[in-house]
């Protein structure tokens, strides 16, 4: 079980939280891509080996948005920052 340690609300258990998977950086010009390139950037996500950034909800809380690191290999939280007032 992960604990995410929510800015707003503090230590809460992962089940409060719903995870929207790898956070992307929105494309610098997005009206400058085409078909193939808005597909790459909605459908695939690197799978690094590596820790990841998400995005994750605090949906049973705050209902703040987070950008989580996570090591995925050990399920490690490294960071959680808030990406907006609750």
């Amino acid at each position: 079980m992960l604990i995410l340690t929510c800015p707003f609300c503090g230590p809460r258990n992962e089940q409060e939280f719903v995870c929207a998977g790898e956070a992307a950086d929105r494309p610098a010009q997005p009206q400058g891509l085409d078909e193939a390139a808005w597909a790459d950037y909605l459908y695939n996500r690197d799978n690094p080996d590596a820790p990841v950034h998400e995005r994750w909800w605090h949906l049973h809380g705050c209902r703040a948005w987070l950008r989580v690191q996570r090591d995925p290999h050990t399920q490690a939280i490294l960071d959680c920052s808030a990406q907006g007032q609750p």
